[in-house]
């Protein structure tokens, strides 16, 4: 059952994604979510329309979209935008000015960052400005 949650993106992110090199919930994980549930919500939509005659409760497919799209991606942002928020304060990459918090990446070395992993090991640091 956790896999088919995992397989829809509907992981809130945690600890464990500062562990390793590679997160599991990055910007780009939000957005693939967001369209692979909004293509299954509609696909849904348009098999129970035709299936079921469906045609007037169109309509409902607007609180499909809420409750399986837009408020699973909004939670997930929340706790992306607070996990970069303590990966800024905390480590040595999140003041440096090559630090791309949207990424969650070194912008020199273009590898993902972590608590446990600075991937120029401080060799190439620069304050922000």
């Amino acid at each position: 059952m956790a896999q088919f949650f995992d397989y829809l993106m509907f992981r809130e992110g945690s600890d464990e994604d500062n562990s390793s090199n590679h997160p599991t919930v990055t910007m780009g994980s939000i957005v693939w979510g967001v369209i692979l549930r909004t293509s299954i919500v509609i696909i849904l939509t348009l098999f129970l329309i035709r299936r079921f005659d469906f045609a007037e409760y169109w309509w409902y497919s607007f609180f499909a979209i809420w409750l399986f799209v837009a408020f699973p991606a909004y939670r997930q942002f929340q706790k992306f935008n607070d996990r970069m928020k303590v990966l800024s304060e905390e480590t040595l990459c999140g003041k440096c000015k090559h630090f791309n918090p949207t990424a969650q990446t070194c912008q020199i070395y273009d590898v993902h960052v972590s608590k446990n992993h600075i991937p120029c090991e401080g060799t190439s640091w620069e304050p922000k400005e």
